[in-house]
């Protein structure tokens, strides 16, 4: 349980809402709505109606479509036929997916943490008023505005062994520079940093907006106790960055996962399969193998890491006490 040490009567736990005495939230006392809820009920369906349409559409029907055809044994050319659960067993046995599953993890660990880290120091640097600060934020922001494959060709020029920008730096030092995106050790550190220049400002944002939320009163109270800027940030702006580091994590983790567009200009799976993610995998498996039962498996596989990792970030992170600020 987190704590946030600052004078009484300023913080208080988050309320929430008490359910009435028949344990119903806004509901009467026979347990239905009442007639002005109903009311507001028929007065947002017309506004709803769309949103419910496009998620039945474009995400419920799809998600069942998919478990039907991982069912299946399917090439696009001949009549499908019921495979039961056999394609699970297949693509760990024939289709490399325990490696894939691997070298994404592999991706994950690289990319998060450090993405994470970067963008909150950059996050705290930014948030003061200096001349032209607007100007720095929007530099940092950049980078994601541009596409990911316009970035992963110009990164690949950058990284080429022998007329890339790197490795010419290196020369002039001295330092024979490796070839990159041709190396088992080197290839995923590159890509993984590639992503990190991209989406770094991005989620700078969402911390700068976390920071500028917590009141200025706080850390003046915090500087009358004698507590320096490292022990605010533990003590004040890192508890109450909670929410944001959820919605940052949580996002950041489900973006890594399904990474593709990035690995399939710069590496394309290689050097080997060193750096075939499971996305590239399922396209692999799908379009040029022509297995889409096989596909569609892997992709239930990945839907269920990205679900139980998502599970676990909001578990641990609704342990952690949230507080609201009362003047």
């Amino acid at each position: 349980m987190t704590k946030v040490e600052v004078p009484s009567g300023r913080l208080a736990p988050a309320r929430t809402r008490q359910p009435s005495k028949n344990g119903m939230m806004g509901r009467t006392s026979e347990g239905r709505l009442g007639k002005s809820g109903f009311r507001a009920f028929l007065g947002a369906l017309p506004f709803i109606t769309p949103s419910f349409f496009g998620v039945i559409v474009f995400l419920v029907i799809p998600v069942i479509a998919l478990f039907v055809i991982s069912l299946l044994n399917w090439n696009l050319f001949t009549p499908a036929t019921f495979n039961g659960f056999t394609n699970y067993l297949n693509i760990f046995r024939f289709d490399g997916a325990r490696n894939s599953i691997t070298v994404t993890l592999y991706y994950v660990l690289l990319n998060i943490p450090l993405q994470t880290v970067v963008a909150l120091g950059l996050a705290i640097m930014l948030n003061r008023r200096r001349p032209l600060m607007g100007v720095y934020r929007l530099l940092f922001v950049v980078p994601y505005l541009s596409t990911p494959v316009a970035t992963a060709v110009i990164w690949y020029w950058v990284f080429d062994p022998k007329f890339g920008a790197v490795n010419t730096l290196l020369a002039h030092v001295g330092i024979t520079g490796p070839q990159w995106l041709s190396s088992s050790a080197w290839a995923m550190p590159v890509v993984a940093m590639v992503n990190i220049w991209q989406y770094v400002g991005y989620n700078m944002l969402f911390f700068l907006a976390g920071l500028q939320a917590i009141p200025r009163q706080l850390y003046e109270a915090a500087e009358i106790d004698g507590a320096g800027p490292i022990k605010q940030f533990f003590r004040i702006s890192l508890p109450l960055l909670n929410s944001t580091m959820l919605f940052v994590l949580v996002t950041g983790v489900i973006g890594s996962f399904q990474v593709f567009d990035t690995l399939y200009v710069l590496t394309q799976g290689g050097p080997g399969n060193s750096t075939e993610v499971m996305n590239l995998r399922i396209y692999q498996v799908a379009f040029t193998d022509f297995k889409l039962g096989e596909a569609a498996a892997m992709s239930v596989v990945l839907f269920g890491m990205i679900l139980i990792f998502t599970i676990g970030q909001f578990l641990f992170f609704r342990n952690r006490t949230t507080y609201e600020y009362s003047a």
